[in-house]
């Protein structure tokens, strides 16, 4: 016998399976449709300064609808992790009113983390309409 721990199962005549630790159980994931942006409240937060707990808190915030926060099974206030394939960044949820499939999110470091250095000869990097799979943090 041998055991496939990336997997969990143990492999063997009766391929019994294995629970995973806790710390190396995946959360459930969904892709989406993110469409980062800038908000009118935003824009007022930069003249008071950005390292401020207002402005750190509406570029971690990330909105989506209710049946998608359903379907990963989170609330709001909880914490996801959103990965593209340049990076990945957390985000606290709130629901709002949003199309089914897609979030939003205000530019901020954060989504920073998740924009390629492509910018399609504009000279800024492409911002919009992001493939994104988003997961739970557990608690």
């Amino acid at each position: 016998m041998r055991c496939d721990t990336r997997a969990g199962r143990l492999n063997s005549e009766y391929d019994t399976e294995l629970p995973l630790p806790g710390h190396l159980r995946r959360m459930p994931s969904k892709r989406f449709l993110l469409n980062p942006s800038r908000t009118a409240k935003q824009g007022v937060n930069i003249n008071v300064g950005k390292f401020g707990p207002e402005y750190e808190k509406i570029v971690n915030t990330m909105t989506f609808c209710k049946a998608d926060m359903e379907a990963l099974g989170i609330s709001d206030g909880d914490s996801v992790r959103v990965r593209t394939e340049f990076g990945e960044a957390t985000f606290q949820c709130e629901e709002g009113k949003v199309p089914e499939g897609m979030l939003f999110v205000p530019y901020g470091p954060p989504t920073c983390r998740l924009m390629g250095g492509d910018t399609g000869g504009t000279g800024m990097p492409l911002s919009k309409g992001w493939d994104v799979e988003v997961e739970p943090v557990g608690k």
